[in-house]
């Protein structure tokens, strides 16, 4: 009984050794190395004396010159800087009521360290805008780029107060209108002054229905403004006008044609009365008329 057990056991100890030599001879598969450096990586690179992370991943990964992308193009000129200037010398002159001279413009934009000739060039560009008016100094024979002041030209000339708008108006030889936005080039808080003016029933106003903001403007009368009794406005309100077909039928049955008549309704109501189509006749157009003679029949002619 003995020795059948110790041959058990025997054979399952020679088993298991045969097993465990199977698995330790089977090599396990890793993954591919992660071409981003991981924080061990970085770790044991600064450990090393390799210098910062940053620097030791640069080192690690070549980029190729011509994959590099600059976010900002060199400066190729100076152009677009004076034009940026004149815009900002614009909007300081708009809020100036006197001339001002080019060493105020420029210590406002803080250019006095510029350079002589950039200087002259920003002169040259203010005095070609439209924008801006260039005074001649009245007491030099010869003008220079030094010379002179200058003052915000307005797309409306000469209106920053309630009477100088009325006199600007009445000057109009028509019936136009003066945009706000155009008053507001050489007057930035006229709306004050037009609903004041408005209210005085001096000028006509139309505005914006959803902010209610002035648009254009009109010379008005006040003498034609008549006050309307407020009792008369509560009775003209309740006043019922009729339907349109009401309207439509007492009209016609009083002779009179209604202006909402639509003429189409009369022309689709009548019956078309068809045309009847012609034959088209057919005639061959002769280009031998000169030959009509030969052509003639002589055979009852014969003998």
């Amino acid at each position: 009984m003995s020795s059948s057990l110790e041959r058990q056991q025997a054979s399952f100890m020679s088993s298991m050794s045969a097993a465990s030599s199977k698995l330790a001879g089977t090599k396990r598969a890793l993954a591919p190395p992660s071409p981003s450096p991981s924080v061990g990586s970085v770790a044991s690179a600064i450990a090393a004396g390799n210098g910062t992370p940053r620097k030791a991943a640069a080192d690690r990964v070549d980029t190729p010159a011509h994959n590099i992308v600059y976010s900002q193009p060199a400066a190729t000129g100076t152009g677009l800087n004076i034009i940026t200037q004149v815009t900002y010398a614009i909007a300081w002159l708009r809020g100036k009521d006197e001339p001002r001279t080019y060493l105020e413009i420029l210590g406002h934009l803080s250019g006095l360290h510029w350079s002589p000739s950039y200087q002259e060039e920003f002169v040259e560009a203010m005095r070609r805008t439209r924008e801006i008016q260039w005074i001649p100094d009245p007491n030099l024979s010869e003008q220079t780029w030094q010379s002179g002041t200058y003052l915000h030209r307005p797309k409306v000339p000469g209106v920053r107060n309630k009477t100088q708008l009325l006199a600007y108006l009445q000057k109009k030889t028509d019936a136009s209108c003066v945009g706000v936005k155009e008053l507001k080039d050489g007057w930035p808080d006229c709306e004050k002054a037009i609903n004041e003016l408005e209210a005085e029933h001096k000028i006509l106003v139309i505005r914006i229905k959803k902010e209610g903001l002035p648009r254009y403007v009109w010379l008005d009368d006040p003498s034609l403004f008549h006050e309307v009794d407020p009792e008369l406005k509560v009775m003209w309100q309740k006043v019922e006008v009729p339907g349109t077909d009401t309207i439509v039928q007492r009209l016609k049955a009083a002779s009179q044609k209604p202006a909402s008549e639509d003429p189409r309704d009369k022309m689709t109501a009548a019956p078309k009365a068809e045309k009847k189509k012609r034959a088209q006749r057919r005639t061959g157009k002769a280009t031998n008329t000169h030959m009509e003679h030969l052509l003639k029949d002589y055979s009852h002619m014969k003998r």
